[in-house]
């Protein structure tokens, strides 16, 4: 007789590796220097005089935020909690694509903060620079992310 017990509902998508190999493939590649340019957006933004607060509060906020859910997105990554879903990829790519658009738009605010500060203070011009920068190649990364694991 057959059993009416429902079969086992993990799922596993063949084309994430695991181990060191997860590091070494596009597009979980993306997810390390995602954390570490970020890490350099929110700890630059961090360091200067703040002068305009509600431009340079959203670039903390969207840096800051964006670092820990990526975090937890690696370590599910890392530990296999994808593994129980189907649509984690979709989830993924949706993440990422709004983290980059929302990246894009603290990356422009960021450039207004620098373009402010020139005439203020020399030191807080070039940590507003730097951390323009990353803003700018932070968010090229995500979308990046974005599109190839919806490509994958």
């Amino acid at each position: 007789m057959a059993s009416r017990d429902p079969p086992a509902t993990t799922y596993a998508p063949p084309d994430v590796p695991s181990g060191v190999a997860l590091f070494l493939t596009i597009p979980y590649t993306f997810f390390v220097p995602e954390l570490v340019f970020g890490f350099w957006v929110w700890i630059l933004v961090a360091a200067t005089q703040v002068a305009n607060p509600l431009l340079q509060g959203w670039v903390m906020y969207v840096s800051l935020t964006s670092f820990l859910i990526s975090l937890m997105f690696l370590l599910s990554y890392v530990f296999g909690f994808y593994k129980r879903y189907e649509s984690w990829k979709i989830l993924d790519s949706l993440y990422h694509g709004t983290t980059g658009i929302l990246y894009m738009s603290a990356a422009v605010l960021q450039a207004h903060a620098t373009i402010v500060s020139e005439t203020q203070d020399l030191k807080n011009y070039f940590i507003n620079t730097a951390a323009s920068f990353f803003a700018f190649i932070t968010a090229l990364l995500y979308i990046l992310h974005a599109f190839s694991i919806y490509y994958h």
